[in-house]
C-alpha cells in the first residue's frame, strides 16, 4: 500500500506531561492531516499505544485513509525475542490500539538475538511472515539503528519495509547502503530522525548531541558551515533537514518524532517551507560530512 511522505513518531507519547496533555496530543496525532502514525509495543512502556487506542476510540476509529504502524518488541523482563514473543507483542499492541489488523508491523531493535535465531525455526521472522500470511498484517518490516544489523536483516529478503534512523541526514549519509539494498528489493523505506535527535532542529546552535551521543568537534564545525549556507539562502535549518529527506527518491516516508502540540504545528510549517532551487546544490558543495559515532 502507498505510505504518506511524513510519518508522525509517537515514541514519547505517554512519557511526558499529565493525562490531559497526553490525550490532547494523541487526539491531534490521530486527526492530523499527515494521517500516518508510528508507535511501538514498548514506547513509554506501552503507554504510547494505549494513548493512541484511547484517541481512536474517542474518534470513532481510525479516520478514513489514515495509517497506523506499530512494531514488535522483545520481552521487557526476559529480553526473549523469539516467534512466540513476536506473536504476544502483536496481540498486546492490537489490544491497546483497539484494532484487528495492521497495514505494517515492524520487527523493532532485534538486538537480543542473533540473526540465525531470528531466521531459524520458531524465530521472529517466521512469526512475522505467519502474521502476514494470515492476513493480520499487510506488510512486515525491520526497524533499527545500527547499520550492519539493519543491512543483515534487509539481506534476508524477508521484509517489505525498513526503518533506519539517525543515519541519513544533512550531516550523515551512512545509511546510503541500506537505501540502495532496499531499493534493489522493492522495499518501502522509512527514514527516521531527520533532525539527528534534535541538533538539526536547533536554530540556537546550543544543542550538543547527534543521535543521542555527544557530537564531535568536526561535526559541530560542519553544522556551523551548514548554518551559514542556510542563512545565505534564507532557509531555516530544520526545514532544510526535513526536506533533505523528503526529496530523496529512495525514501518513501520520513518519520519525525512529535512530543508536543507545538512540535506538531512546527512540523506543518517546516513541511510547507519552499526550498529555493539550487539550495541543496550549495549544501553539497560543503563536501562529505564527517563520520558520526553512531556505529
Amino acid at each position: 500500500m502507498p505510505f504518506r511522505p511524513i510519518t508522525l513518531g509517537a515514541s514519547s507519547l505517554g512519557d511526558r506531561g499529565g493525562a490531559a496533555d497526553v490525550a490532547a496530543l494523541a487526539d491531534a496525532l490521530v486527526a492530523s492531516r499527515f494521517a500516518q502514525i508510528d508507535t511501538s509495543n514498548n514506547y513509554a512502556e506501552g503507554r504510547s499505544e494505549q494513548a493512541l487506542g484511547a484517541a481512536l476510540a474517542r474518534a470513532g476509529g481510525l479516520p478514513d485513509g489514515a495509517i497506523l504502524i506499530t512494531k514488535t518488541d522483545y520481552d521487557p523482563v526476559t529480553k526473549v525475542y523469539d516467534g512466540d514473543r513476536v506473536k504476544r507483542s502483536f496481540e498486546e499492541s492490537l489490544t491497546r490500539l483497539g484494532l484487528e489488523r495492521l497495514p505494517l508491523l515492524h520487527l523493532h531493535n532485534p538486538t537480543t538475538m542473533t540473526l540465525a535465531e531470528a531466521t531459524g525455526p520458531g524465530g521472529a521472522i517466521e512469526a512475522l511472515v505467519g502474521l502476514r500470511e494470515q492476513g493480520l498484517v499487510d506488510a512486515i518490516g525491520v526497524a533499527a539503528g545500527t547499520r550492519a544489523l539493519v543491512e543483515d536483516y534487509v539481506r534476508t529478503d524477508a521484509f517489505d519495509a525498513v526503518l533506519t534512523h539517525n543515519r541519513y541526514t544533512l550531516v550523515d549519509r551512512s545509511a546510503q547502503t541500506i537505501l540502495e539494498l532496499a531499493a534493489e528489493r522493492g522495499m518501502t523505506v522509512f527514514n527516521g530522525a531527520p533532525f539527528g535527535g534534535g541538533i538539526l532542529a536547533d536554530e540556537t546552535g546550543t544543542a550538543t548531541k547527534y543521535g543521542y551521543r555527544p557530537a564531535s568537534f568536526a561535526l559541530h564545525g560542519f553544522i556551523a558551515k551548514l548554518r551559514q549556507v542556510c542563512e545565505q539562502w534564507s532557509v531555516p535549518l530544520p526545514a532544510a533537514a526535513l526536506h533533505f529527506s523528503l526529496r530523496n527518491p529512495l525514501i518513501h516516508s520520513t518519520a519525525v518524532g512529535v512530543s508536543s502540540l507545538a512540535r506538531l504545528d512546527a512540523l506543518g510549517e517546516l513541511a510547507a517551507t519552499q526550498i529555493p532551487e539550487g539550495f541543496f546544490e550549495a549544501v553539497e558543495k560543503l563536501g562529505t560530512p564527517p563520520l558520526t559515532a553512531n556505529d
